[in-house]
């Protein structure tokens, strides 16, 4: 397993009397399995942002979007599509707090949303692992329901953007699933060069990060029976997290065992996020096509930090990452796994 790096420093003469050099080391880091390259410059942190304040009360900040918000218990019924009846007989798909129903707005032939709680907003550590798990298992179910009507329909999704730096466009907590005909081109890149490192080497390459992460302890943050988690070597996005499942390769492999031990990695690393003035991410699952489980394949889950919600910010994402394929991060992965390894060992 290879994780290459290279160190380039760019040199400058900073503002101010003196105008002494500077030096600004910036790591060009590439994904040990696909080759894309990040960039990661600590010192891009420290930027000044013109329209970026102080710490915001974020619950202020959403009250108003409370009103009419279709998302909440008493406007479902009302505000919301259901599905037609051949597909659930109810409409809809309810477990505890969690309503899953049509996306009016869909990207998928098959598109659901499905909330995680009943109350309009909440910081990211007033999630419970129930929410999390109901969410999961409405999703699965829905999964299950649209593959069993549609085989064509193999390759699944499940999606959480939390507040609109993510993308969301509503501020009621919930997550999206999709099950589409074709693999969007980010997972068909996953399972060909899986598939390509097993030809190689002849194992998986998702077991073998594991195992050397692990071993390494730079950036492996913890795990359980299930998950095994840690800081991306050549991150897409500000402090992303690996989640990789040691058995599912596909979301319908995940058991019930499998759920819970997702809900607790994901919510201590909202923990740490939130401790470390995070309060904005968006989270996505990698699943091999249903009805497959290739043993060069492994389930896993990415999760990012956005910008802090307030009514002014800078976004993260610019023309680098939309049109040239490359990251530019601002934290060492090393350095968001210290930062995350308190909150696993409870």
């Amino acid at each position: 397993m290879e994780f290459y790096r290279e160190v380039k420093t760019a040199e400058l003469l900073g503002p101010g009397p003196g105008y002494e050099i500077e030096a600004r080391p910036i790591e060009h880091r590439y994904d040990p399995l696909t080759g894309s390259e990040s960039r990661i410059s600590v010192a891009r942190a420290g930027r000044v942002r013109q329209v970026q304040g102080d710490e915001t009360d974020v619950g202020r900040l959403v009250e108003g979007t409370a009103d009419g918000c279709a998302f909440c218990p008493q406007n479902i019924e009302e505000r919301t599509p259901r599905f037609p009846s051949e597909l659930i007989a109810e409409g809809r798909i309810r477990r505890g707090e969690c309503a899953l129903f049509p996306n009016l707005y869909p990207f998928a032939a098959h598109h659901a949303v499905a909330t995680l709680t009943e109350r309009h907003y909440l910081d990211l550590d007033g999630f419970t692992p129930v929410m999390l798990e109901d969410n999961i298992a409405a999703s699965l179910e829905y999964i299950s329901l649209v593959h069993r009507r549609d085989e064509g329909a193999r390759y699944p999704l499940w999606i959480w953007n939390h507040l609109p730096p993510s993308g969301a466009s509503i501020v009621h907590p919930h997550t999206q699933v999709a099950v589409d005909g074709s693999p969007m081109p980010g997972i068909e890149q996953l399972i060909a060069h899986s598939d390509q490192y097993r030809r190689r080497h002849g194992s998986s390459y998702w077991r073998e990060l594991v195992e050397a992460e692990r071993e390494s302890g730079e950036r492996y943050i913890g795990g359980n029976g299930s998950v095994g988690v840690m800081a991306s070597f050549s991150p897409r996005g500000n402090r992303e997290i690996q989640f990789i499942f040691g058995e599912a390769r596909n979301l319908l492999d995940l058991g019930e065992k499998q759920v819970a031990d997702f809900a607790d990695v994901v919510l201590r690393v909202l923990r740490g996020y939130k401790k470390i003035g995070v309060n904005s991410f968006n989270l996505i699952t990698f699943s091999a096509p249903l009805g497959e489980s290739p043993e060069h394949f492994s389930l896993s889950a990415r999760l990012i930090s956005r910008p802090a919600f307030q009514p002014l910010y800078t976004n993260d994402s610019g023309p680098l990452e939309r049109f040239l394929g490359i990251s530019v991060i601002e934290a060492l992965p090393e350095d968001v796994a210290r930062e995350m390894r308190p909150h696993f060992t409870a």
